[in-house]
């Protein structure tokens, strides 16, 4: 079977050892329970916000995050001090996050079926369940991918990052669809069962990862740097402040930092009037499926985009390469968002906007990560990637906030001005990143 694989896949990916290979099957596969969970648990944010607290306080909902996880980010750096990424990985989806599903699965029971009625306990308690989906994505998804860099060099990378991916999209699309679904197709008229189901899932993770670190040979759970060039950084201990000192001392960091950074802006202002459009044709379940759809939806895409070995342009021409196309394809996405306005074409703008991301950019940015030290690859990597994303989701939703004062027509056209001056930089950022990484691969040295 497995011999199967790896010539169905030579093609999209390229040619894998066989040891290697069984190692990144089971990386995929806890990486697409990760996905699966996620893409299921944003259509219930949206929704359960909508419902708790009302679609026009979306941006405010954004803010509360991005001050919560300033808190949360600080408590997760600190664990990385005393436990190992694996260890982590093991425990925080099930024990934190699987324990507060099925406290919050009650909650929405009692509040869907009328017995809680609207308060402002239920809006607060809709600001904490948007934190709490915004941090597994930011958090877990980031602590997965920190792992992932340590135990992977350079070369397997560039192949192995995109067949992670490939499993992260089928996760995408069938957890949605099945089980965001399921209360309507039953006749539930609750998201508890959902909520439910998930939370059983995060128990799942532990006994994936552990069966990874049991399976996978030795000499295949060591990257580059482990080798040689960065014995050092691997006894010493960091504090919160040093992911922030390293970030803003090299320009390496602070240019990942920027493309995480204007692709969440640009993706912030699209989500939000797709979500308000959205939200003024479904409501209730029927809203959760409907995003439900449109998330199963981008990981289809996704996944035809990496099978048709969209990911052969990094290997073939380059990270730089690849990374500056993406912000091209924003240009355009831009330009389209400024001229047409319907909720169909908003729907297929999120779903190219998402799938080529994933597709393309996201298994670049990722290998951005490979000739770093363990310090940017865990703590860097925190305040990039969840920072850069909240920090990059508050600006949205800053703009997002001047919709009812300016009116549409103004907003589209300062929210398309700034889109087009952050795509500008981007593209020359990307061009750098792409440039100095390959750099510091073909001489075997770390860049920061």
């Amino acid at each position: 079977m497995v011999k199967f694989l790896m010539s169905l896949f030579k093609f999209n990916f390229g040619e894998f050892e066989e040891r290697e290979f069984r190692k990144f099957l089971r990386m995929g596969t806890i990486f697409m329970l990760l996905i699966g969970i996620y893409w299921a648990m944003r259509p219930l944010k949206d929704s359960m916000f909508v419902q708790l607290a009302g679609a026009i306080y979306q941006p405010y909902a954004k803010t509360v995050s991005v001050i919560l996880m300033v808190f949360f980010v600080a408590i997760y750096t600190k664990l990385l001090d005393y436990f190992s990424k694996s260890k982590l990985l093991s425990l925080m989806p099930p024990v934190f996050y699987g324990s507060i599903m099925l406290a919050y699965a009650a909650f929405i029971w009692t509040f869907q079926g009328g017995i809680i009625k609207p308060s402002m306990l239920t809006v607060i308690l809709g600001y904490f369940w948007y934190f709490f989906v915004e941090s597994f994505g930011s958090i877990i998804v980031a602590l997965f991918w920190a792992f992932a860099t340590e135990i992977t060099k350079s070369a397997s990378a560039k192949q192995g990052f995109p067949l992670i991916y490939m499993f992260g999209q089928l996760g995408g699309i069938v957890a949605p669809y099945i089980i965001i679904t399921m209360p309507v197709n039953m006749g539930v008229r609750s998201d508890a069962l959902s909520i439910i189901v998930l939370a059983i899932l995060t128990l799942l993770i532990a006994p994936l990862v552990n069966n990874l670190l049991k399976k996978t040979p030795e000499d295949l759970m060591v990257s580059a740097v482990d080798e040689g060039a960065d014995k050092k950084s691997k006894k010493e201990k960091t504090g919160f402040m040093e992911g922030l000192k390293l970030l803003f001392t090299h320009k390496y960091l602070l240019g990942m930092f920027a493309v995480n950074f204007f692709f969440e802006f640009i993706v912030t202002v699209f989500d939000f009037n797709f979500k308000l459009s959205a939200a003024e044709v479904y409501s209730g379940t029927e809203l959760t499926r409907y995003l439900a759809i449109y998330g199963s939806c981008v990981n289809l895409v996704s996944l035809v985009f990496l099978l048709l070995g969209v990911s052969n342009i990094t290997k073939r021409l380059g990270i730089a390469v690849a990374l500056s196309l993406v912000p091209v394809m924003f240009g355009l996405a831009i330009f389209g968002f400024l001229s047409i306005h319907s909720l169909t074409f908003l729907f297929c703008l999120m779903i190219a906007s998402k799938a080529i991301n994933y597709a393309l950019s996201g298994p670049a940015l990722k290998q951005l990560y490979i000739p770093t030290s363990r310090d940017a690859k865990s703590k860097a990597q925190a305040w990039i990637e969840t920072f850069g994303s909240r920090f990059s989701k508050e600006g949205g939703a800053g703009i997002n906030m001047l919709y009812k004062p300016l009116g549409a027509a103004s907003y589209r056209l300062l929210t398309s001005g700034l889109g087009f001056a952050f795509v500008a930089a981007w593209f020359f950022i990307a061009l750098y990143l792409g440039r100095t990484c390959k750099k510091a691969v073909d001489s075997n040295t770390i860049v920061c």
